[in-house]
């Protein structure tokens, strides 16, 4: 095998006998290196990958289980293991409760047992990676197969995440919230070269300005008040893959200053540390709010905002594409029902006229929340009106909102769907652009239903 194939292991120890005979023992099977010290080994740490970290106990200045713990906070942490020739149970614990994956004490140390400790160590942890990776591919669904959409505006957004996804561009993503500005972004990520490396979120305005510049850039042990250990920031845990900064313009003119000299050299310092740092990281951020309008009041530097927007992505509210709801309502109610045990399979033609009558404000987390509630509350098969939210029963009948259908037991989604849309038509006298308005649909959408229903004739 190729030194280069060979995993990495890190010999800590201050005594020099020891290292080179642990050297001469391992090197057959690893790419061994060494250091006498804490200090040395966190400098190697930082700056290589290594598969396995064997340390001492007893170390110059800072003991091994410290070091094991800062081993630990790197974005792609070693298997540690502790010797020690001051062995005892209590150590032991304490070492496992530090982040050690393993614990040998030096006077009864074999290297065929070592060897058997670390190769099972690394079998387990390349378990947990694919473990992993298989529940982030579950939970995401492969890209855009999770988000549901027909209308013309959704497909011109998948059209746009297939050709964006394969590129480096920085991308912003525009919509009012709950539009599906992350699952857009998880898409981006998963479509893109860099889906096997790290996609992580940072919800910008749920933290303030100082905790926010050390979430992304990270600190030094020291850095300000409460800094006892240095911390690997979100840009480093991110190395090769993607970065989403969800609620952009919430950032503060410093931290923008730091945001814009990344994206132009893709360099950034930890707080507290004038050591350049380069990071090879995918960014994109999403806001609810006009950056254009935040740069004309001066809240927002108009330099990254074009930075940022190197692609757009405009995300319609929920209201805007109404011919989707149907597809999203069902889709919804087959979750929560297997979710909650329920045999629920349907809505009465009164609680779907409701759904699409709503003008839906918080978009399509509401409409997902307000069907797990019905759900829930549902007494039947079927969803009825009374069991949605007071909210949406009591908008349903609102000015401008299409008179409520008389409700019939037999009725199905598609009939109440057919009546509504012959209602329309005959209260705008034929005219196909007023009725698609009035439904909240496409023209299009509306000559493409007409067809389904054989009402062309109308």
């Amino acid at each position: 095998m190729k030194t280069e194939e060979r995993p990495k292991l890190l010999i800590v120890d201050d005594e020099k006998p020891t290292r080179e005979g642990l050297r001469a023992a391992m090197e057959d099977h690893y790419e061994v290196w060494m250091a006498e010290d804490a200090k040395a080994a966190m400098d190697l740490l930082e700056e290589e990958d290594f598969a396995v970290l064997l340390t001492d106990f007893r170390l110059p200045q800072e003991d091994g289980m410290k070091l094991i713990a800062r081993a630990k906070s790197l974005p792609k942490p070693p298997i540690c293991i502790l010797m020690t020739a001051y062995g005892s149970e209590e150590l032991a614990v304490d070492a496992m409760k530090r982040g050690a994956d393993d614990y040998i004490a030096k006077g009864r140390l074999q290297i065929d047992e070592l060897e058997m400790r670390i190769a099972r160590a690394l079998r387990q942890q390349n378990l947990e990676v694919e473990n992993a990776a298989m529940r982030q591919q579950l939970q995401s669904k492969f890209g855009l197969e999770n988000i549901l959409g027909q209308s013309p505006a959704m497909r011109e957004v998948f059209d746009t995440v297939r050709q964006v996804a394969s590129s480096r561009a920085t991308v912003l993503l525009l919509g009012e919230s709950g539009t599906g500005k992350e699952l857009i972004a998880k898409a981006i990520h998963q479509l893109s070269p860099r889906a096997k490396l790290p996609m992580v979120t940072v919800h910008c305005a749920a933290l303030p300005a100082t905790l926010l510049e050390s979430e992304l850039f990270g600190h030094e042990k020291g850095a300000f008040t409460g800094a006892h250990e240095k911390r690997v920031g979100r840009f480093e845990q991110a190395q090769g893959g993607t970065l989403f900064l969800d609620e952009i313009g919430e950032i503060d003119p410093t931290l923008q200053v730091k945001l814009l000299r990344f994206l132009g050299e893709r360099t950034f310092e930890r707080v507290g540390s004038n050591k350049t740092l380069m990071a090879d990281v995918r960014l994109i951020t999403a806001t609810n709010k006009s950056l254009e309008e935040q740069v004309q009041a001066g809240k927002f530097r108009e330099d990254l905002f074009f930075r940022l927007r190197v692609v757009e992505i405009k995300l319609p509210p929920l209201r805007e594409r109404k011919e989707d709801l149907p597809l999203l309502a069902k889709s919804f109610l087959s979750e929560f029902a297997m979710e909650n045990n329920k045999k629920v399979n349907d809505f009465t033609p009164d609680a779907f006229e409701a759904l699409m009558s709503y003008p839906w404000p918080g978009n399509v987390r509401e409409l997902r929340t307000a069907v797990e509630s019905a759900v829930v509350l549902a007494r039947g098969e079927r969803i009825s009106l009374r069991d949605l939210p007071a909210t949406i029963r009591e908008a349903e009948g609102a000015t401008g909102h299409p008179a409520r259908l008389p409700a019939q037991a037999d009725l199905t989604v598609a009939e109440a769907e057919k009546r509504l849309i012959i209602r329309a038509l005959k209260e705008c006298d034929s005219n196909r652009t007023l009725a698609a308005g009035k439904l909240g649909m496409s023209r299009r959408t509306l000559h493409r239903k007409l067809h389904l229903y054989h009402l062309e004739g109308i």
